[in-house]
């Protein structure tokens, strides 16, 4: 793009309508850079706002604020705990109008309408059927990435693994202190779907994004030469389920669940 995109506007490129649920994922650097560049604000709750003025009270904002300190034994306090997904995600969490998912692990800051829902979930598994991953399928959230690629941050591949069954993750349990909204401290447990390290697999998302793409549930496109793109989450469940089951883009193993 030749036109400088203000911060405030660039919400305006990712195709969203209100009432829309969307999940936000970022790698901020370049953003900052050229917001600097161009004398522009690098406050991102001016980018947050962008979004929330795009889908109006009807819709819901999810930002991941994960943490993997629990599965270290380290306490969760759903209060203080941050984020290790990058600066959106404390900001929200900074925020009076964003409430945080209670997972210890995989947790969100949510704004709008889902939002009580969404804090009312108790999912133990980090990608259950009963989790914020199943609500962004159910209501075909729109999965925004700002300079991130699906390799390394299209989590939702992980809650269709579950859901189908795979064989090079199990889920297991993690223990450790909990301190919930109010302040009370308990010992909780909670899980994870996570990798068998014994087996040497690798999943390749590229072949999937394709399949998206030519599925008409993902958009590429640039914002002040930034890479960004637009996935519909829920039409790629299917997708995702049947090259598990038949380990087009994995190490060949053998497909041990049902789909529910």
């Amino acid at each position: 793009m030749t036109d400088y995109v203000s911060l405030k506007d660039i919400p305006k490129y990712f195709g969203l309508e209100k009432g829309d649920s969307v999940w936000l994922s970022s790698d901020i650097k370049s953003l900052l850079y050229s917001c600097i560049e161009h004398g522009d604000s690098r406050d991102m709750n001016v980018l947050i706002d962008g979004i929330i003025g795009e889908i109006g009270p009807e819709g819901t904002l999810l930002i991941p604020t994960f943490n993997w300190d629990f599965c270290k034994g380290k306490t969760f306090d759903i209060r203080t705990t941050p984020c290790k997904t990058g600066v959106i995600g404390k900001t929200a969490l900074k925020r009076d109008d964003f409430k945080r998912t209670q997972h210890p692990i995989y947790s969100f800051a949510v704004w709008g309408k889902d939002a009580d829902y969404l804090c009312s979930l108790t999912n133990k598994s980090s990608f259950g059927a009963d989790s914020p991953f199943s609500y962004c399928k159910d209501v075909n959230a729109k999965n925004v990435f700002i300079d991130v690629e699906c390799q390394h941050s299209f989590t939702f591949v992980h809650y269709v693994e579950e859901q189908v069954g795979v064989c090079y993750r199990y889920l297991k349990d993690f223990t450790a202190p909990y301190i919930d909204g109010a302040g009370n401290e308990s010992i909780r447990t909670y899980s994870m779907n996570v990798r068998d390290l014994d087996m040497d697999v690798f999943v390749t998302i590229y072949p999937l994004e394709e399949e998206f793409r030519e599925a008409g549930l993902s958009r590429r496109y640039t914002v002040n030469d930034i890479p960004m793109k637009t996935i519909e989450i829920g039409g790629t469940y299917d997708i995702i389920a049947r090259d598990a089951r038949e380990n087009r883009s994995r190490k060949i193993c053998t497909f041990i669940g049902q789909e529910e």
